[in-house]
């Protein structure tokens, strides 16, 4: 899936991810098979594979591809665990968890977002993701439970609805800490109807907005 071109930034990218110990196999080999490239704005196809942050449609970021390798390996997805996605953006991540064998459910308040995200994953043949225009204030009242849920949206605190929708042992990574300031990625394992806490790496992740996008 991934053009001859590419190998040689993909295997930078890989290096790196070893370097800041994402050591798992079936991970290192979704973000070797997922083109980055098809996910990333025309402009910055250059800058695919660096380390940074990208902008993106509706003044959104796309997370720098070392700071998602990092997220999913705390979430320690099993293959068909059931995942809940909260910011899809341009759908890079999404397209991870779905090669990872996850049946992913994936909420997006711009509606922009949501239809060009789509069209990549379904370009890529990924028929184990479900888009939904929605903010996900509280998770998705109308998916169930769920195995892992990951947040591209900082939270205060921890979402009441997290808790609820979560199995039994179900893992969420997500940054929390204040809008304003740097936030902590954080992973949070639910035990009974509690959460034990890992403090994972600092983040600047834009802050969670309730509502849906009036315009765009």
């Amino acid at each position: 899936m991934v053009s001859r071109d590419d190998r040689q930034a993909v295997a930078g990218l890989l290096l790196r991810l070893r370097e800041a110990g994402v050591t798992d196999h079936r991970l290192l080999s979704a973000f070797e098979k997922v083109p980055r490239r098809h996910f990333v704005p025309v402009i910055y196809l250059d800058e695919a594979y660096d380390r940074g942050h990208l902008p993106i449609e509706c003044g959104q970021t796309m997370t720098s591809v070392d700071q998602v390798g990092r997220a999913l390996l705390a979430l320690d997805v099993p293959a068909e665990a059931k995942v809940l996605e909260l910011g899809t953006g341009t759908g890079y991540q999404t397209a991870l968890l779905a090669e990872l064998g996850t049946s992913v459910v994936s909420l997006e308040r711009y509606r922009t977002l949501v239809e060009k995200a789509s069209i990549r994953l379904d370009n890529l043949g990924f028929d184990n993701v479900q888009l939904v225009h929605a903010d996900g204030s509280n998770g998705y009242g109308d998916g169930g439970m769920f195995d892992r849920i990951i947040a591209n949206c900082a939270f205060e605190t921890v979402p009441k609805g997290f808790v609820e929708q979560l199995t039994s042992g179900g893992i969420v990574v997500a940054p929390i800490g204040p809008p304003d300031a740097r936030q902590m990625m954080t992973k949070l394992t639910k035990t009974g109807s509690r959460f034990d806490i890992t403090p994972l790496f600092a983040v600047r992740g834009q802050p969670f907005r309730p509502g849906l996008a009036s315009a765009i």
